[in-house]
């Protein structure tokens, strides 16, 4: 049998029908349902006085405040925000003082607080909040396991112009495999230059980037166009903690010799600048030997990786057991006729959903661990770890 339930609503009632009752005295009564004599009576009386509805629980609210707003104050304040939509609190206030200095007038939370209770004040919807994985903590013991790539800062050429260098280095020789100057740090130019660098060198294990535009966003696993582009060729993104560019130190001291040598002072033109990022990449990789690498050069160590650009992007394959689904363009997917949200740099891919318990799925696009999916509360949770094993 289940185990009964009971309210304090009916435990009340109970009281009163044994009160009622009359075989037991008012002592007993109350050291049987556990509460102090002076309730009973009161609950004996509330029952004299108001029937059954005097036992229901009531409002403990108070019935004044001597620090309530005036109600003219309110008034004034409800008033001056239906002239002016768009005035906050702290502009309300202000005018109202200049009107009239002698109110008391609340502090500009208080005057929140009266606008969101009148419904004037609309509610901002919470942002999912997206997890860190953290300090990468991938080994770098051979070539072409970690490819490092960042923006070096931006700077003005003699046209007026801004560059942005775009440099990728491989972590374990520290070969400079691209020095690339653009006009923005846009995903597609950028896409376009890893390209080329795949054709050229092969495809790395891991890419390790900051958590800057276009190699991440603020959406589901940080995920990216760029970086789900990496996915699909069996390239796992890295991404180092927010404000620690020391996590990608070999990298970020690269870029100090090369604003050092290339870009002080700034050539004239886009042309002129990718210029001397050639003869700079030329010098750094083949002539300047390195303390970090024992005084050789970056050359003398890096190889071309065995994986090679795929003339087509494999699709991606999940186990038989997963369940399916490809993201539509609403950002979204479909799961027993419901919509769930996941990411607008999944449009078009299928993600696999794998479940761990009932009604928990872990989501992934290909090897990357994208979250938990939980059917109850209808939504993917955040959980960011990166890879599985058994694939």
């Amino acid at each position: 049998m289940p185990w009964s339930r009971t309210s304090p609503m009916q435990q009340r009632t109970l009281f009163i029908a044994d009160h009622l009752h009359g075989t037991r005295t008012h002592s007993e009564l109350c050291l049987e349902y556990g509460i102090s004599r002076k309730t009973g009576y009161k609950w004996i009386e509330r029952y004299l006085r108001h029937g059954v509805q005097g036992l229901e629980e009531r409002s403990r609210r108070p019935r004044g405040s001597p620090q309530a707003t005036a109600a003219h104050i309110v008034a004034a304040i409800l008033e001056c925000r239906k002239r002016h939509p768009s005035w906050g609190p702290k502009k309300i206030l202000s005018v109202l003082h200049r009107q009239h200095p002698q109110w008391p007038l609340p502090h500009r939370s208080t005057g929140a607080q009266i606008l969101r209770r009148h419904g004037l004040i609309e509610r901002k919807s919470r942002r999912r909040r997206i997890g860190h994985p953290g300090r990468p903590h991938s080994s770098i013991s051979a070539v072409n396991q970690v490819w490092c790539a960042d923006f070096k800062g931006q700077f003005r050429m003699g046209n007026g112009q801004y560059c942005y260098p775009l440099t990728v280095s491989d972590a374990h020789s520290r070969f400079l495999l691209g020095c690339e100057g653009m006009l923005s740090p846009s995903g597609r130019p950028c896409q376009r230059s890893f390209t080329r660098l795949f054709h050229e060198f092969g495809l790395p294990q891991r890419i390790r980037t900051d958590n800057g535009a276009p190699f991440a966003t603020y959406t589901l696993a940080r995920l990216s166009r760029l970086s789900v582009w990496w996915v699909r060729l069996g390239i796992l993104p890295e991404l180092i903690e927010p404000g620690k560019p020391q996590q990608n130190g070999r990298h970020e001291r690269m870029h100090r010799t090369l604003k050092a040598h290339a870009a002080r002072p700034p050539a004239h033109t886009l042309r002129a600048q990718q210029r001397r990022f050639d003869v700079f990449r030329q010098e750094f990789n083949y002539e300047r030997p390195h303390e970090g690498i024992d005084m050789q050069t970056p050359a003398s160590l890096y190889r071309r990786s065995l994986r090679c650009m795929p003339s087509k992007l494999p699709p991606f394959e999940y186990p038989a057991h997963y369940e399916v689904r490809r993201v539509m363009i609403s950002c979204g997917i479909r799961w027993k006729c419901t919509w769930i949200a996941v990411s607008a740099a999944c449009i078009g891919e299928l993600i696999g959903f794998e479940e761990i318990d009932d009604g928990l799925w872990n989501v992934y696009l290909g090897k990357l661990k994208l979250g938990r999916f939980n059917e109850r509360l209808q939504r993917i949770e955040d959980v960011y770890s990166r890879v599985i094993t058994h694939h």
